[in-house]
Parts: C-alpha cells; structure tokens; sequence
C-alpha cells in the first residue's frame, strides 16, 4: 500500500473543499478530458517515431489534396492548439475530425508549412516523460520547429500509441505558435541598431534628441498604436512592438511609471514567482516592482506620456483609424494632442473598474473613517489600535488587507460572501513550478512554451491531479481554517487555481501568512451577504451586526468591456466581448484577440499577470505587425 508522509491513503487527512463551477456570463464550461493509457517504461529508437510522423505529417499538409486522411496521424480523442501559425485566430480543435476540418482548410488555402525536429537542447530531444501529473499516463514529448508562407514559430508535440490501431504512435496533443513573420523580424541580436553611423556628421541630433523627439511625436509623427495602461501589459506589449518598429505611445494617467503599484496598500507582496534576475526575492514588493516598471520603460526606450487621459475618441470603419484627443498635464502646464492611431490597446489592469457595491442600503449613511475599495486602500490610519475594521471579501487583496490591519492593532473582521480557493504559496512552488519555472528550470522562453502548450481542456484534467496533492499536502492548515467557518473550494470541477483564474480571473488566495491568523481566529470571520449599512455598522443578512469603524470592499473588479463602455463608449462595447472565461474550443475569451472578441476592427484588450503579459505581448504584437504590413 503507497504511503505519503508515514500516513496510510486513508488516514490522510481530508479536505472538504468541493467543486466551484460558478463561471462569468456568456462563457463556456470546459469539458473534463480522458486522457489516454500508456505505461510504457522506455522506448528503442524515439527519434524514429518522431522523425516519422513529422515526414508523414509534412506530406498531408503540402499534398495539395482537398480531402486527407488524419487518422494514421491522430488519436480519435487528440487536440490541437495553435495560435496564429495556422490562422489568425487562437484556436483549439478537439477531436480527429475537427483537427481534419482544421487542416484541409489550411491545405485549401495553398498555404505551405514544415515541421522539423527541434533538438538544439538535450532536453527537447524527443523523449518518453509522464503526462500527466499523477506520473500514469507516458507520452512521447517532441519540440518542434514550424515554418509556413508568412513566418516561423514553435511548437510540442506529444504522443502516445493508438491501441486501436495496432499501437501505432500519434498524436495526442500539438502545439502551435507563430514566434516571427518573415521580412519582419524582432530587431534584435544581429539586427539590433548600430548606434552609430560611418561618416556620419557629428553636429547632428544625438541618440537623446532622437529620444526626446520621438517620445514627443514632433514634427508631426504619429503612434500606429495606442496604448491605454502603463502596467505591465502595456509596457511588454510597447516593448514588443518597438522591435517590430511600430511606433507606439503609451498613455498612463498616474504620475511616473509604476504608479499603479506603487500607489496601493503598504504591504502589498506579488502572490505568484516571477522570473525576474537571480537575486530578486521570490515574492516582489511592490515598490521594487514599480522602480522595475520604471526601469524597464528606460531601458526599453519606450513612448510613455504620464499624468495624461484620453478625453475623446472615434473610429471610422471607411479610414480603419481612430482620431482620440489627448490631455496631458506637465507640471503647471495642460495640452491637448490629437492623434489618429490605427490600433488602441487596452491594457489598464487585468479586469476592469473597482466593482463597489454602491447599491448596498445605507452606504450613504455609515459615518466611520473610511470606506473604500481595495484599490484605494492606502494602508491603516496611524495610532489607531482597537479600532474596528470590517474587510469584506476573502480572496488576495482582502486577506492582505486584513493583514495589514491586524498587524496595527485593529480588531478586523474578513466577511466571506462566497467560497475561496486557499493555496500555500511554497506548496505551489513545490508542486507546480518545481523544474518548469525554478531554478533548475529550462530558460524562460522554454517554460513558457511547454507551460501553454496543453489545450485548456487538457490541461484542466492535469491540474485537478495537482489541486489533489497541493490539497493534501496543506491539509492541516486547510482543515484549521474550516473548523473557523471559512468556506473553501477546489476551483471548478475541483481543478485548482489557473482554471479558475482562466474561468473568472479570481476567486482565490496564495496564503502568504494571513490564514493562519484566520484559523486561530485572531481575525475573525463572518459569513454571507451584507444586507445593509447604518452609521457604524455593516449588517449581514443572517443579522449579524459587525461594528466598524473602516470598512474595504475587496470585492473586485468589473469585466474590462464595462471600462471600455466607460471610456469609447457604447458603440464600441456593443461590438467587442466579455473578457476572461472561455469560448466554445476553451480558448480565453477577447483578451489578446483581434476584434476584442468582437468585430470591432483597431481594438484590443491586454491584461493578465506578469506571466500572461510575456508570453501573449508577442502574439498580440504579431498580429499588429501582420496587419500593418498587409499580410492580413
């Protein structure tokens, strides 16, 4: 019988935290996938398996033929996710005849394509490694290259033997992504500048004049894009399409970049690792994440203007541009510019305004010392111990908040509305990012590939199997803060974190300290909705009135087509889509995609934690360069 930690399976202990399915209006539930059998130990020649189905796989795409045959290349139950090698579109097919469809449309085209082998590290040769995380189920796993008419990229192959058809090895998964379009590659290592020119007259404007007159738009140059946010999806997305030399200009309407971290809660610490220099604290502070922001913006030499607000803007479908009115304030002194961009990004946080619930009865009437998002949460008041602060909402930003208050001195209530997904942040180190994203990881590029490689639904199946031994193995934690009253979930379909992220971009906290202060009750917990306000205090709708003298509302935030209703206005809403959850091939919904999951041409919404924003600022930016240069 296997054993975990000296313990018998069942005397492990248990946790109780059921399935959250509750998903954002309009979007789709991933299904659950069965993953295939194969318990293979090891395998003879795996380069002649791989090196074969690419040959036969070349010849089907570049046959020509309308109709091809794809079952001697995938399984019955096989994905297929590509972004933007094949389409323009991200796209995820599941199933034999859905990938065939997929491909004889491609064939119809009289576009060309070729994968080779890529084996250019030892670990990217073709090799057999578990598929799943349980260690069950064994894949052959290929990193492929891929060349089609218009550009290069990469990809992943894994695959397993079809015991249906005599063990034959095919595919289960392929990955897709175009990283560069010929013609039009990043200017970067040998087509970096040369900085100086031979001969060249040196009573010229110098690289800072350039500088200075390209961050000023004069002599009446114009952004092709323009780019609302000066966050992390706004600068690696300028960076981005600064090496595809698009010229770009970012509006932010804080002070200096790295405002919109620098400006929240004092205590506030990223959740989720991040690959930053080998030296950096695995958790980043916040205001060393905004003098990075700061930084990188310098470094990178890209167009931001601070202090600056767009105050009008319209499109027209006849020109395919945009003419926007732009406030900027400089010291004493306020202009306007207008410009007439083709593209607008926006990129102004992962979601969108600060969902306040203002239509709470009696909110007008509390008379305490504050009331607030989260957003605006600056920190508790000095000398203010025994004071009473009520924290409602349970998920990163309340258990910090509530945090923060505890540590000087109030007596802080966390009201729960609904249940959380409760992680140990070291336990997710351990169990998800050991050898992918760590130390003894493959380069960042790598990892991200093979970290977004996995079709969604796949990758759903996969995370469940984690969620279980991250549940396990923060057992007693967990079951001490049930035993408090606190409400907790395993994500929907009890697949953990990054489904649910994906699913409603929240719901969740990475426990850095502040649970177990709630299992021992040293901040206490109510639960349910608020009913109503009074003076000085919040009332539940149990009855329960809990006295307060501050009260936060980490309730979150709105879907970011509200903010773009807000800001372009509703004809502009009426034609894009609701961000984040999943469309019907389980691929995010309008973030990152041309239309703004609309058909609303020039607009895109980019957002998403540090990790999204680096992998997908290429894909976004691609897209841009490709229309701008009329392959689309």
């Amino acid at each position: 019988m296997s054993t975990t930690n000296g313990l018998h399976k069942e005397q492990e202990p248990q946790v109780k935290a059921p399935a959250s399915n509750t998903k954002l209006p309009g979007s789709h539930s991933l299904p659950t996938v069965a993953l295939p059998t194969c318990n293979l130990k090891e395998l003879a020649d795996p380069d002649e398996i791989a090196s074969g189905w690419i040959k036969s796989f070349n010849s089907l795409l570049n046959s020509g033929l309308q109709r091809s045959d794809f079952s001697g290349a995938f399984l019955e139950s096989a994905h297929w996710r590509d972004l933007l090698c094949f389409t323009w579109d991200f796209r995820t097919l599941q199933g034999r005849n859905k990938i065939t469809e997929f491909a004889e449309d491609f064939v119809a085209k009289t576009r060309t394509v070729n994968f080779t082998l890529d084996q250019s590290a030892a670990y990217k040769k073709p090799a057999l490694i578990p598929l799943d995380f349980d260690g069950n189920v064994k894949c052959l796993q290929a990193w492929l290259n891929v060349e089609t008419d218009v550009g290069r990229g990469r990809g992943i192959v894994k695959f397993v033997p079809d015991a249906s058809d005599g063990d034959k090895w095919k595919a289960f998964t392929l990955f897709t992504t175009l990283e560069e379009l010929k013609g039009h590659e990043e200017l970067i290592k040998e087509r970096r500048p040369a900085g100086v020119k031979d001969g060249q007259d040196h009573g010229a404007a110098n690289w800072k004049d350039k500088r200075d007159a390209e961050q000023k738009f004069e002599d009446g140059r114009e952004p092709a894009v323009l780019i609302l946010g000066a966050g992390q999806g706004g600068l690696t997305l300028a960076a981005r399409l600064k090496q595809l030399d698009i010229s770009t200009l970012i509006i932010d309407r804080n002070g200096r970049v790295g405002d919109n971290w620098r400006n929240r809660y004092h205590q506030l610490v990223l959740h989720d690792s991040v690959c930053f220099p080998p030296n950096w604290p695995m958790f980043t502070p916040k205001d060393k994440l905004a003098e990075w922001f700061e930084y990188y913006a310098l470094a990178m030499e890209l167009n931001i203007w601070t202090s600056t607000t767009l105050t009008a803007s319209s499109w027209s479908d006849a020109e395919q541009k945009w003419t926007v009115t732009l406030e900027r304030k400089q010291g004493d002194q306020t202009s306007q510019r207008t410009f007439h961009p083709r593209h607008i990004v926006l990129a102004t946080g992962h979601s969108g305004e600060p969902s306040l619930p203002t239509d709470i009865s009696g909110i007008q009437d509390f008379r305490g010392d504050r009331l607030c998002h989260s957003s605006a949460f600056d920190g508790p008041k000095p000398d203010s111990k025994g004071k009473k602060a009520v924290v409602v909402g349970s998920c990163n930003s309340g258990h910090d908040i509530a945090r923060d208050y505890y540590e000087h001195g109030y007596d802080v209530t966390m009201v729960q509305r609904s249940s959380t997904l409760v992680l140990n942040c070291q336990t997710i180190i351990d169990v998800t990012m050991k050898g992918l994203y760590s130390e003894d990881g493959p380069p960042t590029p790598d990892a991200d590939l093979l970290a977004y490689s996995l079709p969604t639904p796949i990758a759903k199946t996969i995370h469940a199997q984690s969620t279980r031994e991250m549940l396990r193995r923060d057992a007693p934690l967990l079951n001490q803060l049930t035993a408090a009253g606190f409400a907790l979930d395993s994500g929907p379909d009890e697949a953990g974190l990054w489904i649910k992220y994906l699913s409603r971009g929240g719901g969740y906290y990475i426990d850095v300290g502040t649970s177990p202060l709630l299992a021992t009750r040293a901040i206490a917990l109510a639960s349910g909705p608020i009913s109503h306000l009074t003076p000085h205090h919040v009332h539940l709708a149990s009855g329960t009135a809990l006295p307060a003298d501050e009260i936060v509302f980490a309730t979150g935030y709105l879907n970011m087509r509200d903010s773009a209703r807000k800001i372009f206005g509703a004809e502009l809403a009426d034609r894009v889509g609701d961000v984040w959850g999943f469309d019907g091939e389980g691929e995010v919904r309008a973030m990152y995609r041309a239309g703004a999951g609309g058909d609303h041409p020039g607009f895109w919404f980019f957002g998403g934690n540090l990790a999204l924003c680096r992998f997908y600022s290429r894909l976004v930016a691609l897209q841009i360069k490709a229309r701008e240069v009329g392959i689309v």
